[in-house]
């Protein structure tokens, strides 16, 4: 009997926090840093009497987040009540579009195990509210075992997109780079921050595995996830789980499980369950989009991070190297307003992503707080290629005007250098000074006996350190071999 495969099918349901002022239904702030329970009102508590009003704001974001993820616009699209009983839930209720969504049919390219270009196509994105939150006294975070918990409904109405992939991805590396990518381009088309470490993105994955003796096992959803990591690490888990479980004959329960991170385990939290669903949201029209909008939201559509990198990647910059710099749209922008300003793409691709970035992390800035602009980056890698100054000296310069926010011409003068390298008699008199202290090295270069050159390398770095590294090495073995002859 031959030995069974099991191919996985993964589909992945990510909730993004939209950027707004206020949430979707209710004109409260969505500003989280506040003490709890003080950005809540009757509409977002879901008090008798309240009615939501949907936020415009949000009805673009989505658009544009959709559009991100080459969805169409759907002319038309419902709020449905989603029932069911929950302490953050306070009315009961959760006002989604779950069934007739305001944008359908995108996707999105990965890589496979191969490395060839795979669509994980996108069913859906839709708008919904978020709940509120709970807080476990537990030290590890869990319900179980907490002696009291608590309810902060600030969170409670703010505005998400939930969006749905089909089942197409095949393993937790291809999950990891459909999230990441998808991630990038949202945040490129201004519809989120999507900052992992505020909670702005969650993930769950629908897991199951097909046999290739023809048996199929059931779909288990895993939730719990706010990492790249650990939806990673959840997703092998969870395969390896099911994988076992039809190896030995048994079957694999429909049912939610949770990621538990420290134990790097999953366990079951119940099985699933199917809610209870209105019709319609009787306090809301439906949602008309006219193409006019459509329109205009397209025309606010900036060149998604691929493409963009594709660009770069012809513009002669290493692919490696244009991942990195199109990872953010402000970053992308600094690049090529370097070029713009005259320095060479290749050239400028790697300072930004060496030079420039060393600093950012260092100084735990972002990019527009940068103190050196694209314009006097450009100059500085321009006085490299004109050959007045050295990759070294320029090196020393950029981190001068770093830290103290000079132009180029005060780094240049505070660093104690000189334009266009140290020649003529000035390199001559060090040569000489050089030369009277090392005669045996130059008895033995004029004799023959350094076959292989190391007494003339020795001897030309001895120079490169007495100039500061502001003699250019070709000028320096020049100068030696004339003094030796």
């Amino acid at each position: 009997m031959s030995e069974l495969k099991f191919t996985p099918v993964i589909g992945i349901e990510i909730h993004i926090r939209l950027k707004t002022d206020t949430k979707i239904f209710c004109s409260c702030s969505t500003n989280t840093d506040v003490p709890p329970n003080t950005h809540i009102c009757p509409v977002c508590m879901g008090l008798p009497g309240s009615l939501p009003r949907l936020n415009y704001q949000v009805v673009q974001q989505g658009m544009l987040a959709g559009m991100a993820l080459n969805c169409t616009v759907q002319p038309k699209s419902l709020f449905f009540r989603k029932s069911y009983f929950y302490p953050d839930l306070p009315k009961g209720h959760q006002i989604s579009q779950c069934d007739l969504p305001i944008v359908a049919g995108g996707f999105i390219e990965v890589h496979d195990e191969n490395g060839n270009l795979k669509k994980i196509r996108v069913n859906h994105l839709h708008l919904e509210e978020d709940v509120g939150s709970l807080h476990h006294s537990a030290s590890d975070g869990r319900l179980e075992g907490a002696a009291i918990s608590f309810v902060d409904y600030n969170r409670s109405g703010m505005p998400l997109a939930e969006i749905v992939s089909e089942p197409d991805v095949s393993s937790a590396k291809e999950a990891v780079e459909y999230v990441t990518t998808l991630r990038r381009r949202v945040i490129y088309s201004g519809a989120s921050e999507v900052e992992l470490e505020k909670g702005m993105m969650r993930f769950d994955a629908n897991v199951s595995m097909k046999c290739s003796d023809g048996r199929w096992g059931r779909k288990v959803e895993v939730k719990n996830m706010n990492s790249f990591h650990a939806l990673e690490k959840a997703i092998e888990y969870e395969i390896k789980r099911q994988q076992k479980i039809m190896l030995q004959g048994g079957e694999v329960l429909q049912e939610t499980r949770h990621w538990n991170d420290a134990k790097g385990i999953t366990s079951a939290s119940r099985v699933k369950e199917f809610y209870r669903k209105f019709i319609v949201e009787p306090d809301l029209p439906p949602l008309i989009i006219t193409q006019e909008w459509i329109d205009k939201t397209k025309a606010m559509m900036p060149e998604m991070p691929d493409v963009r990198a594709k660009r770069f990647i012809a513009m002669g910059v290493p692919s490696e190297v244009a991942d990195v710099l199109t990872d953010a749209k402000e970053l992308a922008d600094y690049f090529e307003d370097c070029v713009k300003a005259g320095a060479v793409a290749v050239r400028a691709s790697h300072w930004v992503r060496t030079e420039v970035l060393r600093v950012l992390n260092e100084k735990n800035i972002k990019i527009q707080d940068f103190g050196i602009t694209p314009k006097i980056l450009a100059q500085l890698i321009s006085k490299i290629d004109d050959g007045k100054l050295s990759t070294t000296q320029a090196k020393e310069v950029f981190d001068f005007m770093a830290n103290n926010g000079a132009n180029i011409d005060e780094a240049v003068k505070s660093c104690g250098i000189t334009e266009g390298g140290i020649t003529g008699d000035a390199l001559t008199g060090i040569l000489k000074t050089v030369m009277e202290a090392n005669p045996d090295v130059i008895d033995e270069i004029k004799s023959g006996r350094d076959k292989k050159g190391k007494k003339l390398k020795f001897l030309q770095g001895l120079i490169m350190k007495e100039t500061k590294g502001q003699a250019k090495p070709q000028d320096v073995i020049n100068a030696i071999n004339e003094a030796l002859k």
